[in-house]
């Protein structure tokens, strides 16, 4: 994606004193970056506040990350946000990240609409309350002929729910005669997971120093580098970020292979 050179310039002014933008090439950008957002219940403990407190801060950093990838010129940007597995959480906790998330994209759609921004969701959106499913419809379909950066936001997704999902259709598919079980490869798979079309990740930036994947991606991040930072997601600010791809950039990417001499 095409950078606007001096708005990016003015959005990285006045650096801490250990990153700046010119710790990083930019020639050198990931297309793909991934976040687990991990801490908004931690950080608001911290504060002696409610976890709720928690997920509204933690909406903060995601539109400074959405925006810092736009600047960075970013191709996709994906987030966590919501798992298969947290339908076990506190009904009351579920009942207000299902509202968090339809008021939020509601309020952050001008943000889109300013940055070119397409938005697209990994999970099963049709199985959310009737509400939320409907905002999030309205925001692919407001969205949808943008072609700046990509957002893809995973909601009631789960990796392996995923794979299983892929595979019957898979099955459906030599079932009909489509396809033939020769032709079932690792692209037959891809392109039948939530994230068809897309690059894999290069970069997942996981938050608050927990060292799992959580059942996040686990096909796609096959070959991802990932870092892991001690910051609370609602800590975590545009120099993160940038922290984060300097570290990306000096890692030696072989993908199985060895560096040639």
């Amino acid at each position: 994606m095409e950078r606007d050179e001096a708005k990016l310039r003015a959005y990285f002014e006045e650096p801490p004193a250990d990153v700046s933008l010119e710790d990083v090439d930019l020639a050198r950008i990931p297309r793909h970056v991934s976040f687990i957002m991990d801490g908004n219940g931690r950080w608001a403990q911290a504060r002696g506040l409610a976890r709720s407190k928690g997920h509204a801060a933690g909406v903060d950093s995601l539109r400074e990350a959405v925006t810092t990838s736009v600047r960075l010129g970013v191709d996709v940007l994906s987030a966590y946000a919501f798992s298969t597995e947290n339908w076990r959480r506190p009904q009351e906790e579920v009942n207000l990240l299902m509202h968090l998330f339809a008021t939020t994209l509601v309020k952050e759609l001008p943000l889109f609409h300013q940055e070119n921004v397409r938005l697209r969701f990994l999970g099963d959106i049709d199985a959310l309350p009737k509400k939320t499913a409907n905002v999030f419809q309205r925001g692919l379909d407001e969205t949808a002929g943008y072609d700046g950066m990509t957002f893809a936001l995973a909601v009631n997704y789960g990796s392996r729910a995923e794979m299983a999902r892929a595979a019957r259709m898979i099955a459906s598919d030599v079932a009909a005669g489509i396809l033939d079980k020769d032709q079932i490869d690792e692209q037959a798979i891809a392109d039948r997971l939530y994230t068809a079309g897309l690059p894999d990740p290069e970069l997942l930036v996981r938050t608050s120093g927990e060292l799992r994947l959580s059942n996040y991606l686990l096909w796609q991040l096959a070959y991802t580098e990932i870092v892991v930072t001690d910051v609370l997601w609602p800590d975590f600010s545009r120099w993160d970020y940038l922290r984060a791809i300097r570290s990306y950039q000096h890692r030696d990417r072989r993908f199985g292979g060895v560096t040639s001499a």
